[in-house]
């Protein structure tokens, strides 16, 4: 069951007044994640499959930029993403002054080390499942990353 824009106004009117400062209703084709900064929500994020949001969200302000991700996501279906394992901080390489551990146009293997995530003070090295070439990197280093987030697009071998 998906929710009308009428059910997603509601639900950020809610955000705006309880005070609470994130929500996040995951279902299998459906997400939605409101954010909010003091009384007035900030981000609102939303996947829908591409037809449904055409079909469903037409007229609100979040189905466009929901559309317009849509294309790129369909240039991009080739592609496969490395998401993070866990929440904590992304790190391109194993210190500042050392190289990144991959960059755009870099070939990877099963295994190859391509960041860090630190978590509780333990820094977690994230492996390559895939083999491929690096595509496009979706974090910026020394930022924050949650369970699940795209971190890296990657060119099956």
């Amino acid at each position: 069951m998906d929710m009308d824009i009428k059910e997603i106004q509601e639900l950020i009117k809610f955000v705006a007044k309880s005070g609470v400062s994130e929500v996040s209703i995951d279902r299998k084709d459906f997400k939605i994640t409101i954010k909010a900064a003091g009384n007035a929500p900030m981000m609102v994020t939303t996947t829908v499959p591409a037809a449904a949001a055409v079909q469903q969200l037409a007229a609100a302000p979040v189905a466009a930029a929901a559309a317009a991700a849509a294309p790129a996501a369909a240039e991009e279906s080739n592609l496969i993403t490395i998401k993070s394992p866990m929440i904590g901080t992304f790190y391109r390489s194993s210190s500042p002054d050392k190289a990144s551990f991959v960059n755009v146009g870099d070939e990877i293997g099963t295994g190859k080390v391509v960041c860090i995530i630190e978590a509780m003070k333990l820094f977690n090295e994230i492996e390559s499942e895939i083999s491929g070439k690096i595509v496009k990197i979706l974090v910026d280093n020394a930022s924050p990353v949650e369970y699940d987030q795209p971190l890296f697009l990657v060119e099956p071998k």
